[in-house]
């Protein structure tokens, strides 16, 4: 087996630099990711940097468009459902495979994590709620133990936090986010595949709904705009 080339581990750093420079709105929805702004920005190289635009751009965090070449992705509430149709599916798969798979110790972390979670609640940080909440979704990803599956799901979940980094976080919905959770850690408890898989469904339904009703109040004329609750 050959060592792998320099220039690889270059890639895969730039690539990581300009993942979370996105995700941290150091580059703005609609900014364009020129090989000489990234390069001047992040302190890569431009070969490195070209090759990071070209990855984040298949994932999904930025697009291509005629006469600017890669911008940040800024998906609105339409793209978001779509998304989330796709999450449904593979977060029930999720909950599906963990239910088989889940040990004492796994279920003793996702208790831990729903505590944090009902403390964000009654603090009313609604920030610190959803950081838990992706918490809570990949501790449940390894515990499912299918990296393809988990790599799908982390692409999924960047693309929610780029898109939700640019509208406001209702508190609302944090209190049925967490009894949500709390159905989830008890069917994987249960081990019943079927009613992890609801479970896990359910959850992400619930969301795709709500972001639903939003974005057909926001195309009908005249009508105030509400935030879904997260």
């Amino acid at each position: 087996m050959s060592a792998a080339r320099p220039e690889s581990g270059l890639a895969e750093h730039a690539y990581l630099c300009l993942r979370q420079a996105i995700l941290d709105r150091r580059f703005e929805p609609g900014e364009r990711l020129s090989v000489a702004v990234v390069t001047d920005r992040l302190g890569v190289g431009r070969s490195p940097a070209r090759e990071a635009i070209a990855r984040i751009t298949y994932e999904g965090l930025a697009r291509f468009e005629p006469n600017k070449g890669a911008v940040v992705a800024n998906p609105d509430r339409g793209e978001l459902v779509e998304i989330y149709e796709v999450r449904e599916v593979l977060e029930g798969l999720a909950c599906r495979l963990a239910s088989q798979r889940v040990r004492a110790a796994d279920l003793g972390d996702l208790r831990a994590i729903l505590a944090d979670q009902r403390a964000a609640i009654e603090s009313g940080d609604v920030e610190r709620h959803y950081i838990i909440d992706m918490r809570f979704h990949a501790r449940i990803r390894e515990i499912a133990a299918n990296s393809k599956l988990a790599t799908q799901l982390d692409l999924l979940q960047d693309q929610i936090r780029l898109a939700m980094s640019t509208t406001h976080r209702s508190p609302g919905g944090m209190p049925l986010a967490l009894a949500e959770h709390h159905r989830i850690v008890d069917a994987l408890e249960s081990q019943d595949v079927l009613l992890a898989e609801f479970a896990g469904r359910g959850h992400i339904a619930r969301l795709r709904k709500d972001l639903a009703i939003v974005e057909a109040a926001a195309a009908a004329p005249g009508t105030p705009v509400v935030e879904p609750p997260r």
